[in-house]
């Protein structure tokens, strides 16, 4: 197949992820629901005593800050509700935030590991029976995958921190304008790395993703031929999908979830990250979201199984 692989692949992604983008966009806002992020109050800092007491025998020490317990997180709504709040909020156009970042994610991610598992899948196939053994489907996914997303890390991180924005307050958006000027402002303003932050989750989903995906949509639609279930045809293919595409989100979820939350969060200057290492029990600790965050928008997720 060759270079038809890639063009083929690549142009399927990016319609299908611009078609998909609302729900996609819904589906990150779900994913950082739960985060237990309190930043300080100037004004509650700024309270000092307003009597002080001193003498030679007794001392007091009085603080000069206030702590304020963070407020109970807002109740987990689900993604029709989410929906509803974005077009309320934010319009219609509200759904689309990030479309561009979305574009040039497939263009970069999915191009490389759509073609390159078709290239692999070619060359190890066995010519004389023309079957290509499950382990080496799984082989080549995780292959393919982990080079595409190395590849379309800076795009994954834009579109997260795009799509998200408009769950922010006005003064904390970052309120980037397109996908140039996100990278653009990354690289000045957080350094060139910036681009590849969560690069390490986004290549393991990436990997997980593929394997399970496109390995199992393989499999499935050769056991459907077959058994003669159906014939080579829209359906047999659309079943197919269906079924790696549930089999690729029940497997990904929980570290997209992760994915989801490291790129989007805010590294201020000297200071530790919200989020550090790339364990799943480490991250949830620090969100506070707990092993239900995975089942919030599995759901979700299985409406878009074409391209991730």
């Amino acid at each position: 197949m060759g270079l038809k692989g890639f063009i083929e692949g690549g142009i399927a992604s990016i319609v299908a992820g611009a078609s998909t983008h609302p729900l996609d966009l819904i589906k990150v806002r779900m994913q950082l629901q739960g985060e237990t992020t309190l930043a300080p109050n100037p004004a509650m800092q700024a309270c000092r005593p307003a009597l002080a007491f001193s003498g030679t025998t007794t001392s007091f020490t009085i603080p000069t800050t206030l702590d304020v317990a963070p407020p109970p997180p807002p109740p987990r709504v689900g993604p029709i509700s989410v929906g509803v709040r974005i077009l309320q909020s934010e319009g219609v156009s509200g759904l689309f935030s990030g479309v561009s970042a979305t574009v040039l994610r497939q263009t970069l991610y999915s191009t490389t590991r759509m073609g390159l598992y078709e290239v692999l899948k070619q060359k190890w196939t066995d010519p004389s029976s023309g079957s290509l053994p499950l382990i080496q489907k799984i082989a080549a996914g995780l292959i393919a995958g982990g080079v595409g997303a190395a590849v379309g890390n800076p795009a994954d991180v834009t579109m997260v921190r795009m799509q998200a924005d408009g769950r922010l307050p006005i003064h904390q958006r970052r309120n980037y304008k397109s996908v140039v000027d996100a990278i653009s402002q990354m690289s000045k303003q957080e350094g060139i790395t910036s681009l590849w932050r969560g690069s390490t989750l986004t290549v393991n989903r990436a990997m997980i993703v593929t394997a399970s995906q496109l390995a199992s949509y393989d499999q499935i639609k050769e056991m459907i031929l077959e058994k003669e279930v159906m014939h080579d045809g829209i359906g047999t293919h659309v079943t197919a999908s269906f079924a790696a595409g549930f089999v690729a989100a029940v497997a990904s979820n929980p570290i997209d979830v992760i994915k989801t939350r490291v790129m989007n969060m805010k590294v201020e200057p000297g200071a530790v990250p919200p989020y550090s290492g790339t364990f799943y029990s480490g991250a949830v600790r620090h969100s506070g979201a707990g092993p239900k965050a995975s089942e919030r928008f599995l759901r979700l997720m299985m409406k878009k199984t074409s391209y991730n």
